[in-house]
């Protein structure tokens, strides 16, 4: 029997607005850790909040999200929901990102509910779901679009 998948979606403010170059920066050192220890996931990224979700082993995700939780470039790390799957939903890719201020963003379908809403709405952290349905719709969007490049 194939051993469950464990995910873990928190939320948290960050200290201060990052650029997109600096989010890039951050995301490529993610990668490269997330690679190392069999971590995959999506990050979104809007209005100075961050939501993550990250999955892999229980031990491995734990240990990462002890360490996310010490990082000093956010603040406020509240975990939304967390337990298991019976695989990846982001096995493509060491950390997936969507900056939710950008124009791409917007030209995803089902972007609609995210577009006036920051990610520590009550709605988020009381039904956090959502956020995970976008990660997915977004996941979906970036496979047909890589699948079909004129999308």
């Amino acid at each position: 029997m194939k051993p469950k998948i464990y995910f873990l979606i928190y939320l948290s403010a960050a200290v201060r607005e990052f650029s997109k170059e600096e989010l890039l920066e951050m995301l490529a050192s993610f990668r490269k850790q997330n690679a190392a220890n069999n971590i995959t996931g999506m990050l979104l990224y809007k209005d100075g909040y961050f939501q993550q979700l990250i999955e892999g082993s229980e031990e491995a995700v734990k240990f990462l999200y002890e360490r996310i939780c010490l990082d000093e470039r956010h603040r406020g790390i509240t975990t939304l929901i967390e337990g298991f799957e019976e695989e990846r939903q982001f096995s493509d890719w060491s950390m997936g990102f969507c900056d939710l201020n950008s124009e791409e963003a917007a030209k995803i379908p089902g972007y609609s509910q995210f577009l006036d809403t920051s990610l520590s709405d009550d709605r988020f952290r009381s039904n956090p779901d959502i956020g995970r349905r976008f990660m997915l719709l977004f996941r979906n969007h970036q496979k047909s679009s890589e699948l079909n490049p004129s999308a």
